[in-house]
This record gives structure tokens, sequence and C-alpha cells, in this order.
């Protein structure tokens, strides 16, 4: 930890979790799991399990749907990319990831669902979290009549000095 920034668990590398990645699950992690799952209301189907094992498993990281598919594939996870996607944009909508839509090509999944913001290399893609109290929005523009701010998502891109 750096400045009040988080770098984040993105490797691929498979196992138990790691206490030190964050919020990884203790205890029964597939029970743990399990009950995250009902609690969200889905189903807890095997391709959820296996894909929330390799999303939560390990604290709090970016994914892409292609990567957490390559994760699945080295698992020997059985699970197509349109389950992947399907199982990512699910989870999405039950509040246990966030979406990170970085430009129109790439859309990044992030298991850290608490107000945050993000520095992201554009070198490498690596995506770095800061931490809400690092930023200060007291000077937002007047939201039009009717509607209200949803949430507000920073990404600040940097790029290594030549």
């Amino acid at each position: 930890m750096t400045a009040g920034v988080t770098l984040l668990n993105t490797g691929s590398g498979l196992g138990a979790p790691s206490v030190a990645a964050g919020k990884a699950l203790q205890g029964c992690p597939v029970h743990e799991l399990r009950a995250k799952l009902r609690r969200a209301g889905l189903r807890p189907t095997r391709q959820r399990i296996a894909l929330g094992w390799l999303l939560f498993g390990r604290g709090d990281r970016h994914v892409t749907a292609e990567t957490l598919y390559e994760e699945a594939g080295k698992a020997r996870a059985n699970i197509s990319l349109a389950t992947v996607y399907n199982t990512l944009h699910q989870f999405t909508e039950a509040g246990l990831l966030r979406e990170i839509a970085l430009d129109w090509a790439k859309t990044r999944f992030d298991t850290n669902v608490t107000s945050h913001h993000h520095f992201l290399l554009e070198d490498t893609g690596l995506l770095m979290d800061i931490p809400v109290a690092k930023l200060d929005f007291s000077q937002l523009p007047k939201v039009p009549e009717g509607m209200e701010i949803s949430r507000v998502d920073v990404v600040v891109r940097l790029r290594r000095n030549v």
C-alpha cells in the first residue's frame, strides 16, 4: 500500500484463498460462497460456485470476462465464455461486483463494491484502487431536474515518464 492506494491482486494463480489479499473467504469457502449467493438472491449453481471461488477466494481484484474464462479453464471448470459473461452480469446486478467501463472494448469487473476510484496504468492495463476519501467532490455540477447522482466513478489514467 502506498499513499492511500491499494494495489490489488490481479494475478491468475489458483489455489487456496490468501488471507493477506483483503477480504478473502474464511472458514468453509464453498459454504460461505453458497450463502453469499443466496443472500444476493442467486441460486448457487455449479458454474456460479466455480466462478465465485475464482472471483472472491483471493480478496479484491479486477477481472475481465476473458481473464476469468482463462482462469476457469486452468482450474478445469468446464464453463463457456458466454456463461462467464452471463454470470459476471448476474453478479453485478445482484450487487456482488462493480462494473468498470474503461473504454468501449474492455469492461472490468471489480470485487470491491465499496465506493472508490481507480488509477489505470495505460501501458499494462493494471488498475489500482483509490479510496474515496482521497478525492474531494464538494463542487459537483448541478444535477438536471428530476435526476439524482447514483455514483461518481473516476479513472485517473497514468503513463510512464519518457
